[in-house]
């Protein structure tokens, strides 16, 4: 624990030497850039530390997943039975998206800035693939972020961002064990009088490791062989459990 806590504040130490070399008005980093799914998995948390050029200002940090299309569907009573009836499937939807600040978001942007930069789970922009009705639209994108607040993979609240001094921050993002693979953004924001004055972009990635991931990848790459062999397995394991109820 104190070798881990060592490491973080010598990275403080050399985000304030590279902000004074580049003179950047904010920079920061990430405790790490990977975040490995084994077999066990039960979630993950990933510290983002950084600094400013002065105090006084605030500052935003936005995780954002791979993009993906996403369909959802609405349920009505059919003669009696609960049947999908209607859809809208919305293209380029973040998988993940998470917030944190050093003040809530109200207070720290205008609502014409925080749509422009999609600045909290309001402010995703949701692109209608089927035809709808904005008003509609709204509706089902509402439902997706309410679907996905559920599941963890949205934020269901904004997170806080500490100042450690006058310029020094930090917060920590936990992620699920629902977490969806791939390449993440996190984007962090500098604030000033209700606008973004500057900003910083670094990777994270999300990916299966050890077995789990030899699995995954053979899958994928094979899926008839894949299929055909989940298929014998389960017979296999269906005889077998039965062999004890067996007459000999």
């Amino acid at each position: 624990m104190r070798s881990g806590w060592r490491r973080l504040a010598l990275g403080f130490l050399l985000v304030l030497a590279a902000g004074a070399a580049r003179a950047d008005a904010i920079v920061a980093d990430l405790s790490s850039h990977l975040i490995a799914i084994t077999t066990g998995f039960t979630g993950a948390s990933v510290v983002l530390f950084g600094a400013t050029d002065g105090p006084g200002d605030d500052v935003i940090a936005v995780v954002r997943g791979p993009e993906r299309d996403v369909t959802v569907w609405r349920k009505s009573k059919i003669v009696g039975v609960w049947a999908n009836t209607e859809s809208v499937t919305f293209a380029n939807v973040p998988s993940y998206y998470a917030v944190a600040s050093t003040k809530p978001l109200d207070q720290l942007l205008s609502p014409a800035t925080a749509a422009l930069y999609r600045i909290g789970t309001d402010k995703i922009k949701f692109d209608a693939k089927s035809a709808a009705e904005p008003d509609r639209a709204r509706l089902f994108a509402n439902a997706v972020i309410a679907l996905r607040k559920r599941a963890g993979v949205f934020s269901p609240s904004h997170g806080k961002i500490a100042f450690l001094g006058d310029r020094l921050f930090r917060t920590t993002f936990v992620f699920p064990a629902t977490i969806p693979t791939g390449s993440y953004l996190v984007e962090i924001f500098l604030v000033r009088n209700k606008d973004v004055v500057g900003g910083q972009t670094t990777p994270l990635s999300v990916s299966k490791a050890g077995v789990d991931a030899a699995v995954f990848d053979f899958a994928r790459g094979n899926a008839l062989a894949y299929g055909a062999i989940a298929v014998m397995m389960a017979v296999v394991a269906g005889w077998i459990a039965s062999l004890p109820f067996r007459h000999s």
